[in-house]
């Protein structure tokens, strides 16, 4: 007989943190019924998982249909991370934005910055060869970096420097004459003029002019041929640079906050050995995504990176409604969503620049950790949400009449991540409730009990150890 065993709760939290936006206590204990394998096989295969209804949206904010501008595509995206089964899908788009950092305030077109999104999400956890060949045809990213501008008589640099410095390979890994050749090897790779129209803004759509084209020789990274933009690309990627660049880029994003991308050609990795089996298996996989993720998602130095990451304000705020089922379908305050994350430092689809975000710590500061504190605490303080409600249901269900201020702390912070906390934080969560008085679940102190509970969900959301993913 097959004894069936449980996947470790707190285990199938982080993963669902780093492949996704966190999981509530239902999901997480559904999850735990199976192999920790099988959960990440399901996660790479989002293709098993219902697609997101998105007619709901789109009959209470019609705009977000065609993204009619660069809030309505931002409001798309989000209700899309919070509402879906398939998080790995949105996860993955995230960290495509995070690598190939494309912002609204210049291009001013948001059909092409949704469609830039659309694109992450289909074909991000494909190859990465071929990600970059739409990318380099992305009508977004065209006009983002100017390769609309770039003619054979007249080559503009803009998208072949960052192509090598931010997208591929990293700064110091080629010289001012490859990065000239690149910006030769795109001419003609251009988009049809945008048109303004009464209804919105015309999509744009790529075009590839050869007239435009420099056919003559080009010597780029020690290759010299008459090399096209793709020619540039297949030499990318099998350059040592690039795996080892993505690499860090993997471990910074699902495993463990490394220092910020300008600092890599001289900060060495966190964890070396963790980035170079990350790098080999990048290369022996042909620049495959899933084979890496599978990789890192099953891997020792994975599942050892518990709370070794700060929360980025879309994985606090995503998560943060997920877990309290806030904002859990059609709901006028879809539209001011995306705002609410900006003063906390993260604007998505509208990167402060090419570069992109810096991560990590850099995520918190005063005011940024005052509006983090106040968007997470006032949720959990919401007795009507059902995430909540939910929560103090279970606490609810395996106490006695009375309840010490132990158990008590010790349940909530199982239910609100599992989190981790410890030393003074727990001392402190613990005096709260002491100070309050016993805690009763008596009916007639059920709904005080109930409001105590919310209280402290909304004391643990504020914690430093919440605001660790």
């Amino acid at each position: 007989m097959t004894i069936k065993t449980r996947t470790d709760i707190a285990l199938v939290a982080h993963l669902m943190r780093r492949a996704g936006f966190g999981a509530t206590r239902a999901e997480l204990e559904q999850l735990a019924e199976k192999p920790y394998e099988d959960i990440v096989e399901d996660l790479l295969h989002p293709e098993r998982r219902p697609e997101v209804d998105e007619h709901l949206l789109f009959r209470y904010h019609p705009t977000t249909a065609s993204y009619g501008d660069g809030g309505h595509a931002q409001t798309h995206w989000l209700y899309r991370m919070v509402m879906t089964q398939r998080p790995l899908e949105e996860k993955i788009a995230l960290f495509w934005h995070y690598v190939f950092a494309t912002g609204n305030a210049k291009v001013e077109n948001g059909p092409a910055m949704g469609r830039q999104i659309e694109g992450f999400r289909k074909h991000g956890l494909g190859n990465y060869r071929d990600l970059l060949v739409r990318l380099a045809q992305d009508p977004a990213m065209i006009y983002w970096l100017d390769n609309n501008h770039n003619h054979k008589r007249a080559p503009n640099e803009n998208w072949g420097r960052e192509l090598l410095e931010l997208f591929a390979m990293g700064a110091g890994n080629y010289t001012e004459k490859d990065v000239y050749e690149c910006a030769r090897a795109f001419t003609g790779w251009n988009i049809i003029a945008r048109i303004g129209v009464p209804w919105g803004t015309y999509p744009w759509k790529f075009v590839y002019k050869p007239e435009d084209h420099d056919f003559t020789q080009k010597t780029f990274l020690g290759h010299t041929g008459e090399f096209n933009g793709e020619d540039i690309i297949d030499i990318v990627v099998r350059q040592p640079a690039t795996s080892q660049f993505i690499a860090r880029h993997l471990y910074n994003f699902f495993v463990a906050d490394e220092p910020q991308v300008p600092a890599w050609p001289i900060e060495p990795p966190r964890d070396p050995e963790a980035v170079r089996f990350i790098r080999e298996t990048f290369v022996d996989s042909g620049y495959e995504m899933k084979p890496v993720l599978r990789a890192i998602f099953n891997s020792d130095f994975f599942k050892q990176a518990m709370y070794e990451k700060v929360k980025s304000p879309v994985d606090l705020v995503v998560g943060t409604l997920r877990l309290t089922g806030d904002m859990n379908g059609p709901d006028p305050r879809w539209g001011e969503m995306p705002r609410d994350m900006s003063p906390m430092g993260q604007n998505v689809m509208d990167p402060p620049s090419v570069e992109g975000w810096h991560t990590g710590r850099e995520w918190i500061n005063s005011g940024a950790q005052l509006l983090r504190v106040n968007f997470t605490s006032y949720r959990f303080a919401d007795t009507s949400l059902p995430g909540v409600q939910d929560m103090i249901s279970r606490v609810a269900s395996t106490a006695g009449e009375t309840m010490t201020a132990e158990v008590l702390v010790g349940r909530c912070l199982e239910l609100a991540g599992p989190v981790k906390a410890a030393g003074a934080t727990r001392a402190e969560l613990v005096g709260h409730v002491r100070n309050e008085g016993p805690v009763s679940w008596a009916p007639d102190d059920y709904d005080r009990s109930a409001r105590r509970v919310a209280e402290l969900l909304a004391l643990i959301g504020a914690s430093r150890e919440f605001q660790m993913g």
